[in-house]
């Protein structure tokens, strides 16, 4: 680990324009956040606000090609990106990038993009409305084996700059840096811990988890709140750490010859065709069985025990998008109240 004292951030983006494509959040006229590529004529200020899309989609594409056969063969297409850097993404998307490198850990497709890009991670010094990441380990403070380069703010729109690895020490390599004293660690702890305190009271969730897996949630209440579930697969979409996928085969027929092209996209497992079988038989017809599936991938012990973690980070965005009102705090405090 390497310490840096950084008097001008633009200075280490025009730095990393130089190597990477640069992808940052940008807030537009509607207030609304999302990741953008800057350029060095055009770029953004750095803001701590989470988008409401994760950064899943840079590693696992929404929808892609695997192979192609052209009657004779079959290609492969895996992507070749340009490195790129991701930079300013907070706690909770980094601890969720790392949930699915684990994951992706022997997928190809996952990997090509993953081994291109540098994360710089970023702070956060206060909480996010809907925000939980204390309460399951992914923040407010960049976790260091999630990031290639940690940047802290300081006072007078200074920078703590903090390079965690031989990938991040190389990407701001010839860049005129202070070397900083160790004690800026502890103020940077200090100010982490206090964002930690203003963070509203989430023991709703740690003892709706506790339930969970005690088995203390009937089948009657899955029952009930997936009649709130529309299935429209937001919460899932733009869940951070959620995975699931489902291939099809696309024939492309001309006079001559025929193309069949094998395509992976995005699913979710509250489709109600998510789990149906070749024989037509499906464990999870039933919505309510869906639902309970859904929690417990995120707060279930075997979950837990496989990936070290929980399968939610804390972010909040389920709670934002689904219309049913089925999100993380609201499903807690139902657990806790009436389950």
């Amino acid at each position: 680990m390497e310490i840096y004292h950084l008097d001008d951030l633009s200075l280490l983006q025009q730095h990393l324009l130089a190597q990477y494509q640069l992808y940052q959040v940008v807030k537009n006229d509607d207030k609304q956040c999302s990741w953008q590529q800057q350029t060095k004529e055009r770029n953004e200020p750095l803001i701590a606000e989470l988008p409401q899309s994760s950064a899943k989609d840079f590693f696992f594409a929404e929808h892609e090609n695997l192979l192609i056969f052209n009657g004779e063969y079959f290609q492969e297409t895996l992507p070749t990106p340009a490195p790129f850097v991701l930079f300013g993404i907070l706690s909770c998307d980094l601890t969720a990038i790392s949930y699915q490198d684990q994951f992706f850990k022997d997928d190809p497709y996952y990997q090509a993009r993953r081994q291109q890009c540098l994360l710089v991670g970023l702070d956060c010094i206060k909480p996010c409305q809907q925000g939980f990441c204390p309460t399951v380990d992914a923040g407010p403070g960049v976790r260091e084996h999630t990031a290639d380069i940690i940047l802290h703010p300081l006072e007078n729109h200074q920078w703590l700059l903090i390079s965690t690895n031989d990938k991040g020490t190389e990407a701001i390599k010839g860049l005129s840096l202070k070397t900083c004293h160790w004690h800026f660690l502890t103020q940077r702890d200090l100010t982490l811990h206090q964002c930690e305190q203003e963070f509203t009271d989430d023991s709703d969730i740690t003892q709706a988890i506790d339930k969970l897996n005690n088995g203390e949630v009937s089948d009657s209440f899955w029952q009930q709140l997936a009649v709130q579930c529309l299935g429209c697969s937001g919460c899932t979409t733009l869940c951070p750490t959620c995975s699931c996928y489902g291939t099809r085969s696309i024939t492309d027929e001309s006079e001559d010859k025929k193309v069949i092209t094998q395509q992976r996209f995005w699913d979710s497992c509250l489709y109600e065709g998510f789990q149906r079988e070749a024989s037509f038989h499906n464990p999870s017809a039933e919505a309510g069985k869906r639902v309970q599936r859904f929690w417990q991938h995120k707060f279930g012990n075997e979950f837990f025990a496989e990936f070290n973690r929980h399968g939610c980070v804390g972010c909040g965005r389920c709670e934002q998008t689904c219309p049913g009102v089925i999100g993380v705090h609201s499903v807690m405090k139902r657990i806790n109240n009436n389950a």
